[in-house]
């Protein structure tokens, strides 16, 4: 069972007309993606690929809040 964790995103639109997430609770993380879900996909592959960095370097993680029973999300709907 693998641990699932949250983290908070901040999404803004950029010139390009694309979005740009970035978290502070994750340093380093950038994505971006032509939708809003795309970007948040992309903000997730790329924070399992700096959670697999850290390990593999030995760096401790950031500190994360896991996920067991229940979650909460906002979600962005488009009109």
């Amino acid at each position: 069972m693998e641990d699932i964790y949250s983290i908070h995103l901040k999404i803004s639109r950029v010139e390009n007309g694309e979005y740009l997430a970035q978290s502070e609770d994750m340093p380093g993380l950038i994505a971006q993606g032509r939708t809003v879900a795309e970007t948040v996909e992309i903000a997730q592959d790329v924070a399992r690929k700096l959670i697999d960095s850290y390990r593999e370097h030995g760096d401790p993680l950031p500190v994360l809040k896991p996920i067991s029973d229940r979650a909460e999300l906002d979600v962005a709907i488009g009109v």
